[in-house]
């Protein structure tokens, strides 16, 4: 396991050994309530921490507003007006998100950094595949993991020089192979928390799958400290999608993880429609079960013995199954209801 450097964010701490779920609001800056509303509804949803964009000085607004209606802490993303930064911390910003690289003078920097300290802000710096420093690009002739690597540390280096270390890094890059190994050098080169994330990964099919497999293999190597699935959808999605992420590696143990087979010519019963229906109903279940929703009697019983409860099918019936014994037979009718009950009673 990496050895991190704690850094405290609101009630969090990056380097305990939580992995922390981020999503970004996706409404326009100027809609206020409709940011309120988001934010509230990815709080619901299981989001541990939110950020919104911060374009110009009226958008500074949204930060009073928002965090009166979460408890959980507010990202503010800002890009070259150091201003932003200083007036976001005033109004109370849990972190931000900035490169100090691109913000100007070190008068400038030290502003921030300053600000930041005194308020017990800590920093994001991120990189991105697409907007490398002229002069890196230069050196490396294409945004390779040295190249978003060598970036990353030089904005960090910007703030160690004001005596700033609270410090959060990403390295994105819609390249998955890319993403992966520029982690695996900066996870080698410095002890920061790391903030993980395939960038611009597509619409929700391709982006789950994207950031499977981008966040997933880091994650096994003990690399990652937070995390966000990057998806053209509904941000409520990339919270789902992360928590699935987290409970397939056994790294998120609140919420149902659903086992269920591909079915076969012996499935007798609709079980692609029971396994998206009892998905669906215990998306929200703060339970940690493991569910099986299996489709015959030649696997479904002995796959089931893996799960606290399930059911296997059998010709217009299924039989439910807790701890690996048969409990009962349930008609198709009722499959969803009685398996829903018994998990209610768990």
């Amino acid at each position: 396991m990496r050895k991190v450097k704690p850094v405290a964010l609101k009630n969090l701490t990056f380097g305990n050994g939580s992995i922390y779920i981020q999503s970004m609001l996706n409404v326009p800056a100027e809609d206020v309530a409709g940011n309120v509303r988001q934010a509230k509804q990815l709080e619901k949803a299981g989001c541990e921490i939110v950020r919104v964009a911060i374009p110009n000085q009226e958008a500074v607004r949204l930060v009073e507003a928002i965090k009166k209606e979460i408890s959980i802490p507010l990202v503010a993303d800002i890009h070259f007006d150091y201003r932003l930064a200083l007036a976001c911390a005033e109004a109370g910003i849990d972190k931000i998100r900035i490169n100090p690289g691109n913000i100007g003078s070190d008068d400038r920097v030290k502003a921030v950094a300053d600000c930041c300290r005194q308020r017990g802000i800590p920093i994001r710096v991120g990189v991105n595949s697409g907007s490398l420093e002229k002069h890196i690009l230069e050196k490396y002739g294409s945004p390779t993991p040295e190249a978003l690597v060598e970036s990353a540390l030089y904005h960090v280096r910007l703030l160690e020089k004001f005596d700033f270390d609270d410090i959060v890094i990403s390295i994105k890059s819609s390249t998955v192979p890319l993403m992966v190994r520029a982690y695996e050098l900066l996870a080698e080169q410095c002890d920061y928390p790391l903030h993980l994330g395939v960038t611009e990964a597509g619409t929700e099919r391709m982006g789950l799958i994207k950031s499977s497999i981008g966040i997933g293999s880091l994650l096994l190597k003990g690399i990652g400290d937070t995390i966000r699935v990057s998806l053209t959808a509904d941000p409520v999605r990339e919270i789902y999608a992360a928590k699935d992420i987290l409970k397939a590696l056994d790294l998120h143990t609140e919420g149902v993880q659903i086992v269920s087979c591909p079915t076969c010519g012996r499935t007798k019963i609709d079980l692609i429609s029971l396994a998206n229906q009892v998905e669906e109903a215990l998306r929200d279940c703060k339970k940690n079960l493991k569910v099986a929703v299996m489709g015959c009697v030649v696997n479904g019983p002995g796959e089931a013995k893996e799960a606290d409860i399930g059911i296997a099918g059998g010709d217009g019936c299924a039989v439910l199954i807790k701890k690996g014994e048969i409990i009962r037979k349930i008609p198709e009718d009722r499959i969803i209801a009685e398996l829903l009950a018994e998990i209610d009673a768990m």
